[in-house]
């Protein structure tokens, strides 16, 4: 569950190059530009006090998410969860996510080069976060 409306009701982010150096900033306005999401932050009202954090990641605590439904997760959770088939065959790693409008796809990469997953009840038979595994019935077309 990836959404730029996850900032909606968020008054601060963290920004900087890692999450464990980054610093708080407290949104004064949220813009969407087509695909781009535009921020508005307190104490920076000009491009040379923007510069600085130009290049820069955002972040958001874990506290400050909203609660998932069941059988749902967020990307951060997913990303780099090892993949198998439900016989035991190791495809690889998840390394990214595309959100296609009716579900996502998650990209997986191992041995055998890279493939895509679609986020199906059908297809993803389990998700073990705390053991860092996916485990999928792919179709034969897979």
């Amino acid at each position: 569950m990836e959404s730029p409306g996850m900032l909606e009701d968020r008054q601060m982010v963290l920004i900087g190059t890692g999450d464990q150096g980054a610093s708080p900033h407290r949104i004064n306005s949220i813009t969407l530009q087509g695909r781009n999401l535009i921020l508005g932050f307190d104490g920076i009202d000009t491009i040379e006090a923007a510069e600085p954090l130009k290049g820069r990641l955002l972040y958001l605590s874990r506290q400050w998410l909203p609660p998932l439904e069941e059988n749902e997760y967020y990307w951060k959770d997913i990303i780099g969860l090892n993949v198998m088939t439900d016989n035991e065959r190791t495809l690889g790693v998840i390394t990214g996510v595309l959100p296609t409008g009716s579900n996502d796809v998650y990209i997986c990469r191992g041995d055998e080069g890279e493939l895509l997953i679609p986020a199906l009840e059908d297809v993803i038979v389990d998700i073990d976060i705390p053991k860092g595994i996916m485990i999928v019935n792919l179709p034969e077309e897979l």
